[in-house]
């Protein structure tokens, strides 16, 4: 295993751009190999077996194959603590992965791509349902998400006054509500949040319009 860092990625994947961000905030330089989702380029023998499941994010880092982006970004937060990723305190610790998994495993898993292409396929109006389906997950959940910001620990960002594993977890999908016009007008805070991450370079140079091949 090379000791050069290097991301196999797809550039519109939420769970790519999280780890994206992750490695743009601890500084860490690295080489970006696109697997494209669309062409099935996951399911190719190459990337399988990098990653059996077929999926993106892998990482190569610190002469280790990762995989599973918030584990990644844990990794990332055990390895360089100076990133602030989790907080110090073992109930700011929980709030942040409670906040982290409330959007990575519950919207983003009936939201992703082979979910969605089977709902396609089941229905008349495919283009129709998808957008139905992802207007109707990816609304409810971050108006949930709005709900548990409602949180005296809440402050310029999702926990506290510096971006942590939540807000990592939060931009990519305010990303995916924007591009299927998801009515975020119920949500104040997380639209607030959105737009301090989105001044933050390692944010910024994430976005998929900055990485698009």
């Amino acid at each position: 295993m090379t000791t050069e860092t290097v991301l196999y990625d797809y550039w519109r994947s939420s769970a790519s751009y999280r780890v994206r961000i992750a490695l743009n905030l601890v500084g860490e330089s690295y080489r970006s190999v696109p697997v494209d989702l669309l062409a099935g380029a996951h399911r190719a023998p190459e990337h399988l077996a990098r990653n059996p499941q077929g999926l993106v994010p892998v990482l190569d880092i610190d002469g280790e194959r990762l995989t599973q982006s918030l584990a990644i970004i844990e990794y990332l937060a055990e390895t360089r603590p100076e990133a602030g990723f989790l907080p110090a305190d073992v109930i700011g610790r929980q709030r942040v992965r409670a906040l982290s998994y409330a959007i990575a495993m519950e919207i983003h898993p009936v939201c992703n791509l082979g979910v969605v292409a089977h709902v396609m396929e089941a229905a008349e109006d495919g283009e129709a349902a998808r957008r139905a389906w992802m207007q109707k997950f990816i609304g409810e959940g971050l108006a949930a998400f709005e709900a548990l910001l409602g949180h005296p620990s809440t402050g310029s960002y999702c926990h506290g006054e510096s971006p942590t594993m939540a807000d990592i977890c939060l931009v990519p999908q305010i990303y995916n509500a924007c591009r299927w016009e998801v009515d975020l007008s119920g949500c104040p805070r997380i639209v607030a949040i959105d737009a301090r991450c989105a001044e933050i370079d390692g944010f910024g140079q994430a976005h998929p319009d900055r990485v698009r091949p």
